[in-house]
């Protein structure tokens, strides 16, 4: 009896939580759409294209349980592209983001192809090598003018006639394109295609076992997560209008990892939270006479040590989350 009284309860508290998540997305989504009247919105849409580059790697890190150290190569090379797109070759905003992704999705295949054949700590290296080849590739090639930079990227106008050199537009414009990105990703992970993903995680011999090509969804995974890094990462040059090699470097997949683990890997909405912290770190501190890395690394020490899960991961592991229904992995 009380094992049915215990299920009673859980199917009438379903409905309660659904609604209480409900209401907290579209809360959030309110206060998205009111940010830019109230503070800055350069610096809310790094927020925000930082945030859509730490969930598409939580899609690698998180559910598929692989630790990239290149992902920088997706996040910058979609900015090359995307900026030579629009600047050299005049193509409109939206296709130049496209292309951006489309040659970010190329290089995950080719580094996947090489990486995916080794696990752990063979395929970080292995993922951070290729990566600085490719930083060098962008230090010498002519199309990225080496360490100057792409610069005066033109914002352009969205489907021919919405001016994104107007910052509200521009504004709405990455909060579309984030939501997007979010949506798929949680499409992904919500996916049959996204249960094999959390399974090869949680025990890769089982799932050879039942008969699934491993190898193969692990480099599917790894190239869904580097072209959503490039759809991340050509948003960005269009914000800033330019592309450097500072998008490139191995320091920038380093931040990453810190964004995702500080938020929370496995969750969907942990890696948003990270990128939000350490961008503002970096925001407010780059004035100031603290240095900014030693800040974000004592932040870093700390969570590691409070915060094994990330702050997202520990509020849903606690007694508060689990009793409204929050499931870590949605």
């Amino acid at each position: 009896m009380a094992h049915g009284h215990t299920n009673t309860e859980a199917r009438a508290a379903h409905p309660q939580a659904s609604a209480l998540k409900t209401g907290l997305l579209l809360t959030l989504l309110a206060l998205l759409l009111a940010a830019p009247f109230f503070l800055y919105p350069i610096f809310l849409m790094k927020l925000l294209c930082f945030a859509l580059f730490a969930a598409a790697f939580n899609l690698l890190l998180g559910y598929t349980g692989l630790l990239s150290f290149g992902h920088a190569a997706f996040f910058g090379g979609a900015a090359y592209f995307t900026g030579h797109a629009v600047k050299v070759w005049g193509f409109p905003p939206e296709l130049g983001i496209l292309l951006g992704m489309a040659g970010a999705a190329v290089l995950g295949l080719v580094m996947g192809l090489i990486a995916i054949r080794r696990q752990g700590i063979y395929f970080a290296m292995i993922t951070l090598a290729l990566s600085q080849m490719f930083f060098f590739f962008c230090v010498q090639s002519s199309f990225t003018h080496g360490e100057d930079g792409l610069q005066s990227i033109p914002r352009g106008h969205l489907f021919g006639f919405i001016n994104l050199s107007d910052t509200t537009n521009m504004y709405f414009f990455v909060l579309a394109v984030f939501l997007i990105g979010m949506a798929l990703i949680w499409r992904i992970v919500n996916s049959p295609f996204g249960m094999i993903l959390k399974s090869i995680r949680e025990n890769e011999n089982r799932a050879i076992s039942l008969g699934y090509s491993v190898a193969r969804y692990k480099l599917a995974a790894f190239v869904m997560s580097a072209t959503l890094t490039g759809m991340a990462g050509g948003l960005k040059a269009l914000v800033f209008q330019f592309a450097t090699l500072t998008d490139v470097t191995w320091q920038m997949s380093g931040e990453v990892i810190l964004m995702t683990l500080l938020g929370g890997i496995g969750t969907l909405i942990g890696p948003v939270f990270g990128a939000g912290i350490v961008v503002t770190l970096q925001n407010y501190l780059a004035t100031s006479d603290f240095p900014v890395t030693i800040i974000t690394g004592v932040v870093f020490m700390a969570c590691v040590l409070l915060f094994r899960r990330g702050l997202v991961g520990e509020f849903y592991a606690s007694r508060i989350g689990r009793s409204l229904g929050f499931n870590p992995e949605k």
